[in-house]
């Protein structure tokens, strides 16, 4: 078999198109049919650690969450706070990388709790900074996080749940195909 005709035949063009598609259609249930699945309890932050953690080609890890993002953001609607966002996402990659070197049940989940929290902390200090809703003042900031409050406990359990699902798939799949513990499963 010929180099050309083992790369085509790879599974991993399936797997970044599942995992995109995964993240996109759980966004738009979550936006199109309320309260199927809570707000916020998305894979996106956890394909960003997945990615991250096991995809070879390092612009693949970044490019399969962002990717899903903006197919469902140009469904769903742009908004304003769409950079920081974003960003938050790439945020996830770069903490999954840190996950390259050891993968115990433990370093996801506090991966998982990072990314959470990180994405907690910056997008409501995005809308307080930007929005008007909020005086610029320390007490206008704190009562912008408490408004917050209420999505995170369902950020953190999507990332932490979707997380699960991920590694602990990639593990059992691994554990019957040999192929998948040579390498990562996606890139270059």
């Amino acid at each position: 078999m010929t180099e050309a005709v083992a790369r085509t035949l790879t599974p991993r063009p399936i797997v970044v198109g599942a995992l995109i598609a995964l993240a996109v259609a759980t966004r738009l249930v979550i936006h199109f049919a309320p309260g199927v699945i809570p707000y916020n309890f998305t894979p996106v932050e956890a394909l960003g650690l997945f990615g991250g953690a096991l995809f070879t080609d390092r612009r693949t890890a970044l490019m399969v969450p962002l990717v899903a993002m903006a197919l469902s953001d140009l469904v769903i609607g742009l908004y304003p706070l769409l950079p920081l966002v974003y960003a938050c996402i790439a945020g996830s990659v770069l903490i999954g990388f840190n996950l390259r070197r050891r993968q115990s049940s433990l370093s996801i989940a506090i991966a998982a709790l990072t990314s959470s929290t990180g994405f907690f902390v910056v997008t409501n200090f995005g809308v307080w900074a930007t929005s008007g809703l909020y005086p610029h003042t320390v007490a206008g900031l704190a009562a912008c996080y408490v408004a917050g409050l209420p999505f995170y406990p369902a950020t953190l359990a999507g990332t932490l749940v979707w997380s699960t699902i991920l590694f602990g798939s990639y593990a059992l799949l691994a554990r019957r195909w040999t192929l998948l513990r040579v390498e990562t499963i996606a890139g270059g």
